[in-house]
């Protein structure tokens, strides 16, 4: 019985996975660090770790690598700002989910970032909850993230269906005790999907394996 949905936002969502790349690419270049694809996903999206650990290892002390930090936030911002497009299927899949059962956004975004990402897109009506990093105090792949929201929405995270879009994602999800749907992309494809009860396409297949599954009644 699924009696809530619990969605990752980033890559799930929206697509803004690209855009935080490009700013991290973009900081560590200004100091001669190269950051790959294929590495950002093995740091990031996989394992859950910060793609500025290559600056430390490159010789650069903490307050300069907090410095590019800074930086690639703000980068990162004026991204966002530019504009940001919706995943393939977003609408018609929380339409056809509308009011079924309550939903959650749980993401590691800032709360500013978060604020952007969604400033025109007209998403959020659709969630009783959201949680952004200002909220935990440990992050996915920890399962911290996905067992506040169970909390604070007031499910069983037996009972809950997380969609994510990253191996880490899979793994906080699963640690916490929760089904997990993967729908991956560019970025994400490579990663181990174990222990996923289904990976997707596009979320348009969403919503009949939540009848599948057995969907609490709203």
């Amino acid at each position: 019985m699924i009696r809530a949905l619990l969605w990752d936002n980033d890559g799930v969502l929206v697509d803004t996975e690209k855009l935080y790349l490009q700013a991290c690419r973009e900081l560590l270049w200004s100091v001669g660090v190269e950051l790959s694809v294929q590495d950002y996903a093995e740091i990031s999206l996989r394992q859950g770790r910060t793609v500025f650990e290559l600056a430390r290892q490159a010789g650069l002390d903490d307050a300069h690598v907090e410095s590019l930090r800074v930086a690639r936030n703000e980068r990162y911002a004026e991204l966002l700002a530019a504009g940001v497009e919706l995943m393939g299927g977003v609408h018609e899949c929380l339409d056809a989910l509308e009011g079924r059962m309550p939903m959650a956004i749980v993401t590691s975004s800032q709360p500013d970032h978060f604020e952007l990402i969604h400033r025109d897109l007209g998403l959020l009506h659709h969630f009783e909850l959201i949680l952004t990093a200002a909220d935990f105090t440990r992050f996915k792949p920890h399962p911290e993230p996905y067992l506040l929201a169970a909390e604070r929405i007031g499910a069983d995270p037996a009972e809950c269906l997380v969609i994510e879009d990253t191996e880490r994602g899979l793994r906080s999800a699963l640690a916490a005790g929760m089904r997990c749907v993967v729908v991956p992309h560019a970025l994400s494809r490579h990663g181990d999907f174990s222990g996923a009860t289904r990976i997707l396409d596009r979320l348009d297949g969403l919503p009949p394996l939540v009848d599948a599954l057995g969907a609490f009644p709203g």
